[in-house]
């Protein structure tokens, strides 16, 4: 016997067993959690913090949306002022007296201070648009704001999906490499005995051996997958790092039914029902809003104002119920030589967001054809691996019985047993592939909340 491959053999075979042994004494110290897709969907909701960038915009497009409002209440100021003064020179031409020689007589009062508060409203009444198309801009980027909240949801709602399908995927390779590891180290076991009376060649049982031994890395591989799959999992809900999710394997199933809709109709929905083309058209009025708003500084303004003043002046003068009241009028005259580049800017916005609409259209017509074809070639997998899990099965079956006749070499059999974990593997992928196939469609056709509330 060979000291090498003995060295190799043990060497797998120890670092299986401990890894095995680490892994499952580490899974004895987390916290197991049965988990839902609703409910892990419902976690994910709470715990985005792309979420919650999202509903910060829209509190910012709120108070914008109340500051446009509050322009079209009164304006109201209160100032006031107390003042010291120095003894002034006053020489006043007025004459105080009224002898016919026109002597002055008299003696100037003496002023050492002053004090007057004065009181103005004003209530705008035109403006030239200006207030109401702010108000009507700030509404609509408010809307726009709430429906890429709705948008963002979608797409935590589908990462969450294709995360859980991963989940899925990884403890199904771990759980179909350990059942080809027995399977294995069965055949390893009956192959050393075979070898040691003679009934079977050296060579066929380092083959079976090298087999054992890659089966073992796919199942670190695998293992490794899944402690990655989890963490993700656990971040993406807000849960502890430890915790030992189990995905409900129920909902991977094979669906012969497949959605009746064409992919004509997807895309009708999808106009319909798509949050970011309503967001660029909420966007798109919010433009032309800033348009009309930028050439009303074309017109004057006009306002009702009122006033109180009062003063008091020692030794001259007392003013009290001074009341005010008129309506003002206000042109800026250089409106006429800088509103013109306003309107242009405002212009320019708009035909931005037009061109993002003809593009997002062009790309909801593709996103919805790949996805409707993606979500058929699924189906179409699904069916072809079935029949692939039949024909592996039943040509490891043949395959083994001639083994055991000395009909097929051993090469054959191990040949024959990776197909057949292929074969499994593939179809435990495609019902997960499937599932998420069929909510990026929902998720293209902007369906994909109201069909997983």
């Amino acid at each position: 016997m060979n000291s090498k491959s003995i060295y190799t053999r043990l060497y797998a075979l120890a670092s299986g067993i401990l890894l095995t042994f680490f892994y499952q004494t580490a899974s004895a110290q987390q916290s197991i959690k049965p988990l839902s897709l609703n409910e892990a969907i419902s976690l994910s909701i709470q715990n985005s913090k792309q979420l919650r960038v999202s509903q910060a915009r829209v509190a910012e497009a709120t108070a914008s949306l109340k500051t446009a409002n509050e322009r079209q209440l009164p304006d109201v100021s209160v100032s006031g002022s107390y003042l010291r003064l120095t003894q002034p020179n006053i020489d006043l031409k007025l004459k105080t007296g009224s002898d016919n020689g026109g002597s002055s007589g008299g003696s100037s009062p003496k002023v050492n201070s002053a004090a007057y508060g004065m009181a103005n409203v004003s209530i705008p009444i035109f403006a030239g648009g200006i207030i109401q198309s702010g108000k009507e801009s700030a509404r609509y980027l408010e809307q726009a704001a709430k429906l890429d909240v709705d948008k963002d949801k979608e797409e935590i709602i589908q990462n969450t999906i294709a995360a859980y399908s991963n989940l899925y995927k990884a403890k199904a390779a771990v759980t179909l490499v350990e059942e080809n590891i027995k399977t294995s180290d069965q055949r390893v076991k009956e192959f050393s005995n075979k070898e040691q009376n003679g009934l079977l060649a050296r060579n066929d049982l380092l083959k079976a051996e090298l087999q054992q031994s890659n089966y073992q890395l796919a199942l670190m591989d695998a293992q490794n997958n899944l402690k990655i799959a989890n963490l993700n999992m656990n971040i993406m809900l807000g849960l502890p790092d430890n915790t030992l999710l189990q995905v409900d394997s129920t909902i991977f199933k094979v669906d012969n039914n497949v959605d009746g809709r064409g992919e004509a109709e997807f895309e009708q929905l999808a106009y319909q029902n798509r949050k970011d083309a309503q967001a660029l058209g909420a966007r798109e009025k919010a433009a032309n809003a800033g348009v009309k708003g930028a050439k009303g500084e074309y017109f004057p303004s006009l306002a009702v104002t009122g006033g109180y003043i009062a003063a008091y002046i020692p030794n001259v003068v007392t003013i009290t119920n001074a009341v005010t009241g008129g309506v003002g009028l206000k042109y800026n005259l250089s409106s006429l030589w800088k509103t013109g580049s306003k309107v242009a800017g405002a212009k320019a916005q708009l035909a931005e967001v037009q061109a993002n609409q003809a593009k997002l259209i062009d790309g909801i017509h593709m996103d919805v054809y790949q996805s409707y074809e993606n979500y058929l070639l699924s189906h179409k997998k699904m069916d072809t691996y079935i029949k692939a899990i039949e024909q592996s099965e039943e040509n490891y079956r043949i395959t083994k019985n001639k083994h055991d006749n000395n009909l097929a070499t051993t090469t054959d059999l191990l040949d024959a047993d990776v197909a057949n974990l292929q074969s499994h593997l593939n179809y435990a992928y495609a019902k997960a592939d499937a599932l998420v196939a069929y909510n990026k469609l929902l998720q293209a056709a902007g369906i994909l909340e109201s069909n997983n509330k």
